[in-house]
């Protein structure tokens, strides 16, 4: 393995069938990064950077700030911050389980790592992704942009509502996707989301298995994991990443930490995956004030206090699945998604109790919630398998209650 900055003997690879240089565009394995200031030395009289040397433009102004920017005013914002911060990704590796720093990259949100990954792996105009729809729309625009093609192996869209495993409604069509891939040796990625978003329903680690292990694909399986800590800790693919070197796990701060403002994504793969990805990325992606929170977010007493929550969101999630079906009467289905994430996803009905779904009577509902309502739900009635549907965010136990009433008000008017 001729990757830079990578000792390819502490890190043997498998499956047999994957060579991360075949899947790597050969510009990018040629790259030598732009080596920045900080990778070499982030003490003492720093004079290397080009940076402010009197500090930064709002320092003689802090009195007259906000109290709660003190403590990021406190940060040497007027020099650059790290390019590895080493001390998140080991908290990361630790509390995934993974064996160290070397296995994590961090990105701006998953966003970053998704473009990324394509922009490495994938050639402009000649090669493709694969999609599962319904899925995660970005994964889609992130190639456009990219000059990408897509291919879509939809999901089994047919089976009972809330079953998820292996032949449940939205789950993944393993032998379809093997077919597709067989045929079209220009696929690089499998973009997956798991749970899904809108589905709410986790992919299998045996589904997971059998395409990581499908020797006739030589290009990586990429599972988004945004919503994972929602659901059973043991259907996370981290699992997976020290046997298969050909998968690429992202998980966020934005959702179970509740993040969302810092744009703290990461990636967790073989550390061949990440060092390229760490020559590829721009040399200070992630900002001080970012990593500063990150490092709090990830103390034990912080990790702590998110776990509290998410139980506390998953035991709100059974409540309002549980006032969402004594709506049934009103025109609304059942939960068609494996409710493993922090959302639900209901069809909104014919009012003339024939039990098909209505996206005009769904949108109305939605617009009229959102604008004259004061709660926003979204409308995804236009994805595959998905009519008629509204996706509702668990909220706290009284915003559940207000969304409930809202709905049931709505759904006698219209």
């Amino acid at each position: 393995m001729t990757i830079l900055g990578l000792d390819p003997s502490l890190y043997p690879a498998s499956p047999a069938h994957f060579n991360i240089e075949e899947v790597i565009r050969p510009n990018i394995l040629a790259l030598h990064p732009y080596r920045c200031a900080r990778d070499d030395y982030s003490e003492g009289i720093l004079l290397d950077a080009n940076e402010n040397a009197l500090g930064h433009s709002i320092q003689q102004h802090k009195s007259e700030l906000e109290p709660e920017l003190q403590p990021t005013l406190a940060l040497d914002l007027h020099r650059y911050p790290s390019p590895r911060n080493d001390a998140i990704r080991e908290r990361l590796a630790n509390l995934r389980r993974l064996p160290g720093p070397d296995y994590v990259f961090l990105g701006v949100g998953s966003d970053e790592v998704i473009d990324l990954l394509m922009r490495v792996c994938v050639a402009p105009g000649r090669e493709k992704i694969l999609i599962t729809p319904p899925t995660y729309g970005m994964y889609s625009v992130c190639a456009q942009v990219n000059d990408v093609g897509v291919v879509k192996i939809p999901l089994e869209l047919s089976g009972n509502h809330g079953e998820g495993g292996v032949s449940g409604r939205f789950s993944l069509r393993v032998e379809e996707i093997k077919k597709a891939v067989a045929a079209d040796p220009s696929i690089k990625l499998i973009m997956l989301c798991s749970p899904g978003n809108p589905t709410g329903t986790l992919i299998s680690l045996s589904a997971l298995r059998e395409l990581l292990s499908f020797d006739l694909f030589k290009g990586l399986v990429i599972v988004d994991e945004a919503y994972i800590d929602f659901a059973s800790e043991s259907a996370s693919a981290v699992s997976l990443v020290e046997q298969f070197a050909n998968v690429c796990v992202m998980q966020t701060l934005s959702k179970s930490f509740g993040l969302a403002a810092i744009r703290l994504g990461m990636a967790f793969a073989h550390p061949a995956l990440v060092q390229i990805l760490m020559n590829t990325k721009a040399p200070y992606n992630i900002s001080a004030p970012t990593a500063s929170l990150a490092l709090s977010a990830l103390s034990p007493p912080a990790v702590a206090g998110m776990n509290e929550k998410v139980a506390r969101l998953v035991l709100q999630r059974s409540a309002l699945l549980r006032g969402l079906v004594q709506l049934a009467p009103l025109g609304l289905g059942a939960a068609i998604g494996g409710n493993d994430a922090n959302f639900v996803i209901v069809p909104v009905l014919d009012k003339n109790g024939n039990g098909q779904p209505n996206n005009v009577r769904a949108q109305a509902i939605y617009k009229t919630m959102a604008e004259e309502e004061g709660v926003v739900v979204r409308y995804r009635g236009g994805e595959p398998g998905c009519a008629g549907c509204l996706r509702i965010t668990v909220g706290s136990e009284e915003e559940n209650v207000v969304v409930l009433g809202k709905l049931k008000d709505l759904l006698q008017k219209l």
